[in-house]
């Protein structure tokens, strides 16, 4: 079944709140979910309706079903391995992110232009020259861009070029990807702005 992006977003936030509680609750209600979320219950019931099916009257969900559930719909349960080209500050700061793995995802090396085969949190900085060979011979299909604007299309189009479908861009730059490759771009000053604009109203 096909669900909205909206209803994706928050499947994340439905999971988190769900492995928070206490180990020993063992049924959780879509009201008490949305009371403590911030959400309607309606859109609780519709957004996990999608996903589980509905809730059992007066019981609710059972809080471990709906995390098992939740894990394989959003392929948490399946170690994804990617890399990321660009190891400064912010590369460095995701890299050194171990939550990532609760996402299902495993950044396993960092590419930069730097050539000294250092290692940042135990994981290794590779020269970028390196990018297709390590992604083809370790099948990375996952790509993370925190280069400079002036350098990320020519990174991006090295990552579709070593076999990596899908890309998450942190540079300040709307990139071009072939259709076959996802393309996701953190636009930091749009949502700056959005902050911005809302504090002055």
């Amino acid at each position: 079944m096909k669900i909205s992006f909206s209803t994706l977003k928050r499947l994340p936030v439905y999971l988190r709140y769900l492995k928070d509680l206490p180990a020993e609750t063992l049924n959780v209600s879509a009201t008490s979910i949305a009371a403590e979320l911030g959400y309607g219950d309606v859109q609780v019931r519709k957004d996990l309706g999608s996903v589980s099916g509905a809730g059992r009257p007066k019981t609710g969900y059972n809080k471990n079903d709906l995390i098992f559930t939740l894990e394989n719909y959003l392929g948490y349960n399946k170690i994804k391995k990617a890399v990321i080209v660009g190891a400064g500050k912010l590369g460095e700061a995701l890299l050194g992110y171990s939550g990532f793995k609760d996402y299902g995802l495993d950044i396993v090396a960092a590419f930069d232009i730097r050539e000294d085969n250092s290692e940042i949190c135990g994981k290794p900085v590779l020269a970028v020259d390196c990018l297709g060979d390590f992604c083809r011979e370790n099948n990375i299909h996952i790509g993370i861009i925190t280069v400079p604007a002036s350098s990320a299309q020519q990174i991006c189009d090295q990552m579709c070029a070593s076999g990596i479908k899908a890309i998450w861009s942190f540079a300040p730059i709307r990139l071009k990807v072939p259709e076959n490759v996802l393309l996701h771009e953190e636009n930091m000053a749009a949502s700056l702005a959005l902050l911005s604009k809302q504090l002055q109203q």
